[in-house]
């Protein structure tokens, strides 16, 4: 059949992309329910931050979900593939703030004009599960999750040192802080005591340090850092009495064997008992002024500075508990208080570190683990010595194995009463509160009689005031006493409400579960529908969320888990982390000014070549290099299959018969067909590497191109080009969906595209044709080899020089030349 208004000399795509997004949308066709009697697949993509406008990293991260989820649709899958707003953020404060308007009005603006451009790209989302974290029937739920949390113990209020961004003003949680400055803005962040809010994250540490293991699809170099991010660590925690004082400064070391070679205590500038150590002394203004500058030091560090390692002593001694000696006390600056117990037993002998501070401060280096054949001299040593061996000058336990001795070690001070076995994690409590307006409010009254009171269940969702007077409409909740002044809910006085709002990853932390049930009015989940879907079976998305969104992500699960909501402890059963788009040398950004728009090429390419090159450039989790002739030959390959089916298309509808016996260059198409299924399905399958399966499509179609046209085509020819066609418009549509929607109708094909089974390979098909290749040694048949029909003359040479045949006639003379005959022989001159 012709299509009426396709004009044969030029790909449309602007009527094309048109016209199929139309019917896609009007006739909801990727719109998903429940269904067990089919296996389903749940992919999704980490949603974006309506920023206004989508890059070409949107693209790339879309395009490669949408190829999976139409792949999966093809295979029988029933596919749930949603789409969102991660709408919370600094950013639709800081642009309402510029723009003079409200967050919220910008915020759904944003979501409006990329929605659209969404749309454009022929993205395959479920849109009616489409959620904005934004809306109070979102993050009332969220609210509800809070209280819920708290009621079980997993959510705290206390004073600390915190993170603080001045330019963003607000506090950041300690995955937050990226080399000691803030991830959104890059700015340095300084420490400050505030009260917030605090989930026990801590309290999963050990989980969600096991359950790494339970994720073989997911990247090794993500579980890695969740690893040392979570970071655990087990030793001895043990007390050194401070001398003269009724106090006790706790440690914990990794090695318990070398703690008789203990030569002074180093302890950070925060630690609680400072104070108490230097009350009253002749130390103490100068002890206090250096760690006045210590602190105003880190707070002008980059982060990519190593400081000189800096002490001071407080003129304190503390005790060492295993020999009695007596040891100094310096505040350090290289010591921290959120690792460990913020003091640290060094050990000049056995770590860099403590060595390098004590040659600096003249203090006492002593051995006591010597590694065999290596004499330790004090006096002599250039550096530390990391290696075990047997201990020495360590009382009773002098003599022992160093890796023996640390369990011995461990048990006398257990015995003892002084110390013990102890692990220990990097990983700290999540704190959530933020000091900005535009975030979800946290759901808490404060009432002087009773106390801190969750909101009651039936008052949520606290909605944020949205006043629409310019001067309030960024004002943070702690300006707005309409919004604190509110009635306990416990005795009904006066009381006041937090004014903090949830950090914007608590938002990210759940939403793949909403999207499972995202109407349901009576509850964050359906449990039933959660079931059903979750885990998501693919997540994408990029690597710079190893710690942030993906660990929060899984606590989240778990928490939900144990609230009752799911059956699942991990939220993502593959994870796939995609390349940045690169372009001269560096990462798209407008800060660079190397910014390609996804509007402009859909305009002047179309969506379908756009996604084409973005999957055809690079595998998945490599960087993509913008490459403008990319995009040109993309769209020339569309166009050259374009013009091949309008231009054939009587012979592609004409009814054949594939039985009758096929020419030479119908076995070949036929063996290309099968061998292309073959390629594609299994590069889609093992490792998404959708560039190698395009380029065997593109294999295949010059197969098929090659052979229309040539007059000694046998009647049963035809059977196999429509047959490549078909397959080939199959085979193509996850990639570019207008595109082979179009071609598919136009061929004559019946019903759509989409509706289709992926196709299956026919094993004897796709064989190679096999073939006799005789071995000539002076012309002389020597040898014979079977090798299948596309072997290269080079392949052939090298096979036949190895042949054992040929090598007992060649006698171990030289070679001169070879000459080869295609498809007969090979002769070696020697």
């Amino acid at each position: 059949m012709t299509s009426s208004h396709i004009d044969s000399s030029k790909y449309d795509f602007k009527t094309i992309e048109k016209k199929w997004q139309s019917s896609w949308e009007n006739k909801k066709i990727y719109k998903v329910d429940e269904d067990k009697s089919r296996q389903k697949y749940y992919v999704l993509e980490m949603f974006p931050y309506p920023s206004g406008r989508i890059h070409m990293g949107h693209v790339r991260n879309y395009s490669i979900g949408d190829v999976i989820a139409r792949y999966k649709r093809l295979r029988g899958f029933n596919v749930l593939h949603p789409m969102g707003w991660d709408a919370f953020g600094l950013p639709a404060e800081n642009a309402a703030r510029k723009n003079d308007s409200h967050p919220a009005e910008w915020t759904y603006s944003n979501i409006d004009y990329m929605r659209n451009q969404l749309r454009q790209l022929g993205l395959s989302y479920d849109w009616d599960r489409e959620i904005a974290t934004c809306n109070p029937e979102y993050y009332r739920w969220e609210q509800l999750l809070f209280i819920e949390m708290y009621k079980k113990g997993i959510v705290y209020q206390k004073t600390t040192s915190v993170n603080w961004c001045e330019s963003c003003e607000t506090v950041l949680a300690n995955e937050q802080v990226i080399e000691g400055a803030c991830w959104r803005c890059d700015e340095l962040v300084r420490p400050r005591e505030m009260n917030g809010w605090f989930f026990k994250i801590t309290d999963y540490a050990e989980e969600l340090l096991e359950d790494l293991d339970k994720l073989p699809g997911w990247p090794e170099k993500v579980l890695t850092m969740q690893r040392n991010w979570i970071g655990k660590s087990t030793g001895l925690t043990c007390d050194f009495q401070v001398d003269e004082l009724d106090l006790t400064i706790p440690i914990f070391t990794t090695r318990p064997d070398t703690i008789f070679g203990v030569t002074f205590m180093s302890i950070a500038p925060e630690h609680p008992l400072l104070a108490s150590l230097i009350e009253g002394s002749d130390k103490e203004e100068e002890v206090l002024s250096f760690v006045s500058e210590i602190i105003s030091e880190r707070q002008r560090q980059s982060p990519e500075d190593e400081p000189e390692k800096r002490g001071f002593f407080t003129g304190r001694y503390c005790i060492n508990p295993f020999n009695g000696s007596k040891i100094p006390i310096y505040v350090a600056n290289f010591v921290l208080m959120e690792y460990g117990t913020g003091a640290v037993m060094a050990v000049p002998a056995h770590d860099e570190r403590d060595f390098e501070f004590a040659r600096k401060y003249n203090l006492a280096i002593s051995p006591v683990v010597i590694p065999e054949g290596i004499d330790l001299d004090p006096e002599i040593m250039e550096q530390a010595s990391t290696l075990p061996g047997n201990l020495v000058n360590s009382g009773q336990f002098s003599n022992m194995d160093s890796i023996d001795a640390q369990a011995a070690i461990i048990q006398y001070a257990e015995e003892n009463n002084f110390g013990g076995p102890h692990i220990t994690y990097r990983l700290r409590d999540w704190g959530i509160s933020r000091q900005r307006y535009w975030g979800a409010p946290i759901p808490m009254i404060h009432c002087e009689k009773c106390g801190t009171q969750p909101v009651k269940i039936s008052d949520l969702p606290v909605v944020l005031p949205e006043d629409k007077q310019s001067e309030a409409k960024c004002r943070p909740l702690q300006q707005r006493p309409s919004f604190i002044n509110t009635s306990c809910p416990n005795c009904g006085g006066s009381a006041s409400r937090e004014t903090d709002t949830m950090d914007t990853f608590m938002e990210s932390s759940w939403y793949f579960a909403r999207y499972t049930s995202p109407r349901v009015t009576d509850s964050p989940l359906d449990k039933k529908k959660a079931a059903y879907w979750l885990a998501v079976d693919q997540y994408i998305g990029g690597v710079e969320h190893a710690i942030l969104h993906l660990l929060y992500s899984r606590f989240f699960t778990k928490v939900l888990r144990d609230l009752g909501y799911l059956d699942i402890g991990e939220p993502f059963t593959n994870l796939l982390t995609q390349g940045m788009v690169i372009k001269d040398g560096s990462k798209m950004s407008k800060s660079k000014g190397n910014v390609v728009d996804p509007h402009d090429l859909i305009e002047e390419y179309g969506a379908d070549t756009v996604r084409l090159f973005s999957l055809f450039a690079a595998p998945p989790e490599r960087d993509l290099e913008w490459n403008a002739q990319g995009v040109e030959g993309a769209s020339r390959f569309l166009n050259r299959v374009y013009r091949f089916i309008t231009a054939n298309e009587d012979l592609l509808s004409e009814k054949c018969n594939k039985g009758e016996k096929l020419s030479d260059q119908g076995r070949d198409l036929n063996r290309k067909t099968h061998q292309t299924i073959k390629r594609v399905t299994e590069n889609i399958e093992h490792n998404f590497h959708f560039n190698t399966a395009i380029s065997a499509m593109m294999e295949l179609f010059n197969t098929l191109s090659s052979m229309v046209g040539k007059k000694d085509r046998a009647i049963a020819d035809s059977a196999v080009i429509q047959e490549a066609v078909s397959n080939l418009l199959v085979l193509l549509s996850p990639m570019v969906p207008h595109f082979t929607a179009e071609m598919w109708e136009i061929s004559g094909n019946s019903g759509s595209v989409e509706e289709q089974p992926w196709p299956e390979y026919d094993r004897e098909a796709a064989k190679e044709e096999m073939l006799t290749i005789v071995i000539q040694v002076m012309g002389k048949v020597r040898s014979r080899l079977q090798v299948a029909a596309d072997t290269s003359d080079a392949t052939l040479v090298e096979m036949a020089l190895a042949d054992e045949n040929t090598i007992k006639f060649m006698a171990g003379k030289p070679v001169k030349k070879t000459i080869v005959v295609k498809k007969k022989l090979v002769n070696i001159v020697i």
